[in-house]
């Protein structure tokens, strides 16, 4: 381009016009409208160190891909690759500034990535930021692209990548409750149903019941995570590959896998890839049941360990900071509450992803992007919170014994036990008479009775025999 650089700003056009580029900035014009006319999240791209990483993986494959075919020459095949090399190192994450849900389709991504790697390499060639020669952003990093192609299977890498870390978490999440289980399979507290008091039940099984819970939804996820991997790089805008020669899409896929060092297939249909990603939402929707299932353990807890006074008391959770400001000594179930603030943001999120499926239109869904920017976050924040309940809760968590044993010897487990001995209807009977005659029920139960005709069938003399 014409050198039109005047002070701090470099002057760089498009089909718009012309626009001050900022002369130190390795993104250009349309990494500046975008940012001008389609942001409002408050989440740049260079905030997302894996996505920019992935991109960088993409746009080295294709550049190795076009030299294989013949369409980038060895010089800007050599300095594309070297220029995402940097970006996979995580270089220039300051260049990144769009808007990660800009609208669009995801443009302003792709074109600040292309920019940012033609200048890197640009200027590894001895010529000026802006100049876009030897590499035109376009022409030759964008070349046998799409933006729907390149972002699509991007997203993909980096939500593999994060699931990844929150399978981590989530294995330790459930080894730890193993531990636990094993650790309280001697103690007995009562169990409730509808909250009301129920049988005894051992806090072994209770534990072992939350680490079954993980095991089965770590394995959903796993499941869905793994068909992120069929990916539609080659398909170009709409799945046709329009745009990238035979020889290119041949061999792209395989470039890919040899760059990464990860298996990647094809979707069945290109076409499908653009229009639906219902992969996405069932990632997503896997998400969003995990976090529901945290949302229950965590509040168990918080009421488990309510008290210590007035409250269940059973269980006691690891003080990691003063509760109130108000009250001296309180001390919250705050791990646990910041977990469950968590699994509302991953719901939240997971609205805005099925969404993004349902408002699909004809050829390609250009929510897309907004639709993997929150399945990324939603996993990335869990991963946070899970690895911090595990730590700093559950592994630290202890049962108050005597209370669990006073709990445990209380009137429905009682009756519960004797209902197996003696009936539904001789115990009810029993009960009846004990609250007629205003008796206290497990007194009454225990010692059969005072000898006036309250024992049913002989009942209150024969368990005041077992007694």
């Amino acid at each position: 381009m014409t050198d039109h650089s005047s002070g701090s700003f470099r002057l760089e056009q498009d089909m718009i016009g012309e626009l001050a580029v900022p002369a130190e900035a390795y993104y250009g014009i349309n990494t500046l409208r975008t940012c001008r006319n389609l942001s409002f999240s408050g989440r740049p791209l260079g905030d997302y160190p894996a996505y920019i990483r992935s991109l960088a993986f993409v746009k080295k494959a294709a550049a190795l891909a076009n030299r294989g075919a013949g369409g980038l020459n060895a010089e800007q095949a050599e300095l594309i690759v070297a220029a995402c090399e940097q970006l996979i190192e995580g270089r220039y994450a300051d260049q990144f500034p769009v808007d990660v849900l800009h609208g669009g389709g995801g443009i302003g991504v792709n074109m600040n990535v292309n920019e940012v790697i033609a200048n890197i390499g640009n200027v590894m060639s001895g010529k000026k930021r802006g100049d876009y020669a030897p590499l035109h952003p376009v022409e030759h990093v964008n070349m046998s692209q799409s933006t729907s192609d390149v972002c699509h299977t991007a997203m993909r890498m980096t939500l593999i990548s994060a699931w990844a870390g929150l399978k981590r978490e989530l294995d330790l999440l459930h080894a730890l409750a193993k531990v636990k289980a094993s650790e309280f399979a001697d103690v007995r507290t009562i169990a409730r149903t509808c909250l009301q008091d129920g049988m005894s039940v051992s806090y072994g099984d209770t534990f072992g019941g939350y680490a079954a819970l993980f095991a089965r939804r770590t394995g959903a996820l796993d499941e869905a995570f793994g068909k992120l991997r069929q990916v539609n790089l080659g398909g170009t805008v709409i799945g046709s590959g329009l745009g990238a020669s035979e020889s290119y899409r041949r061999i792209i896929l395989d470039k890919l896998r040899t760059t990464t060092g990860e298996s990647y297939v094809y979707r069945a249909s290109l076409y499908d890839a653009a229009q639906n990603p219902d992969d996405l939402a069932e990632v997503s929707a896997q998400l969003a049941l995990l976090a529901q299932a945290l949302l229950k353990v965590a509040k168990d807890f918080r009421l488990l360990s309510s008290g210590p006074e007035a409250g269940l008391a059973e269980l006691v959770l690891p003080s990691v900071q003063a509760g109130s400001s108000f009250f001296p000594g309180k001390v919250n179930p705050v791990v646990a509450e910041t977990l469950i603030q968590c699994c509302f943001q991953v719901l939240g999120c997971d609205r805005t992803v099925q969404a993004a499926l349902e408002h699909g239109e004809l050829n390609l869904n250009v929510w897309e992007p907004a639709a993997g920017i929150n399945v990324l976050e939603a996993a990335q924040m869990l991963a946070a919170a899970v690895r911090q309940f595990a730590d700093k809760c559950l592994r630290g968590v202890t049962v108050n014994r005597e209370r669990c044993a006073v709990y445990s010897r209380s009137l429905i487990p009682l009756v519960v036990e004797m209902k197996e001995t003696y009936g539904y209807a001789a115990v009810s009977s029993l009960l009846k008479e004990a609250e007629r005659q205003g008796k206290d029920p497990k007194a009454w139960l225990i010692q059969g009775g005072e000898r006036n005709g309250a024992s049913a069938s002989g009942l209150g003399e024969r368990m005041a025999e077992d007694d």
